[in-house]
């Protein structure tokens, strides 16, 4: 990991860049992006917009690969401008080849995409204005990343970095079936991400995983979802992880033991207001590192921040004191 005091990788002037996805939120930023524009200009000055959709590029650019280029620009401020999965992939924008582009560099988040979990663990206004406004203000929080090595859906073994929470077992099926559900988004990202695990769970069957941390946690466990949490929040408000801290140098390790519809039916309101870590079948703990490695042959889901990139087997570290947050 690079160190505070390595030269940053960087050319050209120093100035903000907003990567924007213009799909987020059923279209909505896209259809915002004049007031958006106009609303971080007036508080941050000029600001070099990349979009990872629209114009006269209508394929996808992936919002890492924007991020990486504009930090090797010269940015020394990204904003992410989108929903969960955006911050994501800027946040994996920030390294190449396992190291820090720039070291110096901030993110930050405006959220306007279906779910606005992360930003909630910042108490991070959802309104515009506001939000750009604690934007301006200047003040920082150096928070750890996650970094996760899985089987992505080819089947390849593959890496990722995030910022909040990766999970696996009904999470990771919840994640596809969000992502399928237009009408569902309509009405909102806690609807979405609800309506989508009541329908998952009809089907789902807890999953045998062995689970080994550096604690000398080491356990078989039939799992409906386990949390490897940075931040506290997932699935659209649900408050997964209460007591994480993203500068704490641990993840928070939440485990739903042997999950049922009719336990997400009778305990759906303790999953929101963080009450579920009382439950006898809800297993917490501490860890700086994880490794969940499935029992049986079928399939154990990942999900990572809102999206779906493949599955077990997984190890996850933490990476402490990385990344500097505008918040």
């Amino acid at each position: 990991m690079q160190s505070s005091g390595t030269p940053p990788i960087t050319s050209g002037t120093p100035h903000v860049a907003a990567i924007v996805n213009p799909r987020s939120g059923g279209g909505r930023t896209g259809r915002g992006w004049r007031v958006i524009s106009e609303t971080l200009e007036r508080e941050l000055g000029p600001i070099r917009a990349h979009f990872t959709t629209g114009g006269s590029t209508p394929r996808y650019l992936p919002a890492a690969d924007l991020t990486r280029k504009a930090l090797k620009d010269g940015a020394q401020l990204v904003i992410a401008v989108g929903g969960d999965g955006t911050i994501n992939e800027v946040v994996n924008g920030f390294f190449e080849d396992g190291r820090l582009i720039n070291s110096e560099a901030h993110l930050a988040v405006l959220n306007t995409g279906t779910g606005g979990d992360f930003r909630k663990t910042f108490d991070l206004p959802e309104e515009l204005e506001p939000c750009v406004a604690r934007i301006a203000e200047g003040t920082t929080r150096t928070i750890d990343i996650g970094r996760m090595s899985f089987i992505a859906d080819d089947g390849r073994e593959a890496m990722r970095y995030f910022d909040n929470i990766a999970s696996f077992g009904m999470s990771g099926a919840v994640d596809r079936a969000v992502n399928r559900a237009q009408i569902s988004k309509l009405f909102g990202g806690s609807f979405a991400f609800l309506w989508a695990t009541l329908v998952t769970a009809i089907r789902f069957r807890p999953q045998a995983v062995r689970l080994t941390a550096d604690t000398g946690f080491d356990d078989i466990v039939n799992i409906g979802t386990a949390a490897v949490a940075n931040g506290r929040f997932f699935g659209g408000g649900m408050m997964i992880a209460p007591k994480a801290e993203p500068d704490s140098g641990y993840f928070d390790i939440v485990i739903l033991r042997h999950t049922t519809l009719g336990d997400l039916l009778s305990g759906s309101r303790a999953l929101y207001d963080g009450t579920h870590l009382d439950d006898p079948k809800v297993t917490h703990f501490r860890a700086k590192w994880l490794v969940a490695t499935p029992v049986a042959e079928a399939p154990v889901l990942l999900d990572i921040d809102g999206e779906a990139p493949g599955r077990l087997p997984a190890r996850f570290d933490i990476l402490p004191s990385v990344l500097t947050l505008r918040c």
